[in-house]
C-alpha cells in the first residue's frame, strides 16, 4: 500500500509540473546573441517644409534572442550623445544643425545621452518577416512602437533590418511641430522622425 501511494504522488507531482510549464516551455533555452556595434548601423531621417535631413545615431549595445533562425526579442541602447548629420557637408553649418538637435529643444543629450528600445512582442509573418512591437524610451519618456522588421540568418551571423517611425511629441520633442504651435509657415518640422536600423549579431 506504501508503494502504491509513493507511485501516485511521483504521478501526481509530475503532472503538476507539465500544468505548471504548459507544453510550450518545456523546449531548448533561447540564444542570445550580442550585436556588433561597428558593423551595426542606424541612420535617422527628418523632414521639415523646406526639405529633410539626415544622420546616424551610434549604437551603444544591444543583443538578439533567436531561436534557430527565429527572432525572439532584443534590447537595444542607442548612443544619442554622439548622434551626427551626413547631409549637410559645410562644416560650420552641419555644426550648428548638430549642436541644435543635442540641445533641450530635441534630445536634451547632456541630460539623457541615451535612447533605449525593448522588444516585447515578435510576430512571425513567415519567410523572415515580422512585426515587431517594443519599448521605446527617448528623453526618459518610453512609449510602445510597432513595425515591420526583416531577419536573415546563416552558419556565421544574424542580420535584422527595420524602418521605425517614431513621433517625436510623444517624447517632449515639441519643437516647430504644428500640434503645439502655430502660424509656423515654412519654418514647421514634421512630428515623424524615422530609424532605419541594420542589426549585425555574430554567432
Amino acid at each position: 500500500m506504501k508503494k502504491v501511494f509513493v507511485f501516485l504522488l511521483a504521478g501526481l507531482l509530475a503532472s503538476s509540473a507539465v500544468i505548471a510549464n504548459g507544453p510550450d516551455k518545456v523546449k531548448a533555452a533561447d540564444k542570445t546573441l550580442t550585436v556588433d556595434t561597428k558593423t551595426s548601423k542606424v541612420t535617422w531621417g527628418a523632414k521639415k517644409v523646406t526639405g529633410t535631413h539626415a544622420g546616424d545615431v551610434p549604437l551603444t549595445s544591444g543583443s538578439l534572442i533567436v531561436d534557430g533562425d527565429k527572432l525572439k526579442g532584443g534590447t537595444f541602447v542607442f548612443d544619442v550623445k554622439n548622434l551626427t548629420v551626413t547631409d549637410v557637408k559645410d562644416a560650420e553649418m552641419n555644426g550648428k544643425l548638430t549642436g541644435h538637435l543635442k540641445s533641450p529643444d530635441f534630445f536634451s543629450v547632456e541630460a539623457h545621452p541615451q535612447a533605449k528600445f525593448v522588444i516585447t512582442t515578435v510576430t512571425s509573418k513567415g519567410a523572415g518577416a515580422y512585426d515587431v512591437t517594443g519599448k521605446l524610451t527617448i528623453k526618459g519618456i518610453t512609449n510602445d512602437v510597432t513595425f515591420p522588421a526583416t531577419v536573415k540568418s546563416d552558419a556565421k551571423k544574424v542580420v535584422a533590418d527595420a524602418k521605425i517611425t517614431v513621433d517625436r511629441t510623444k517624447y517632449d520633442i515639441k519643437f516647430r511641430s504644428t500640434n503645439f504651435f502655430e502660424n509656423l509657415g515654412d519654418k514647421a518640422i514634421d512630428n515623424d522622425f524615422t530609424l532605419e536600423v541594420n542589426l549585425v549579431a555574430n554567432k
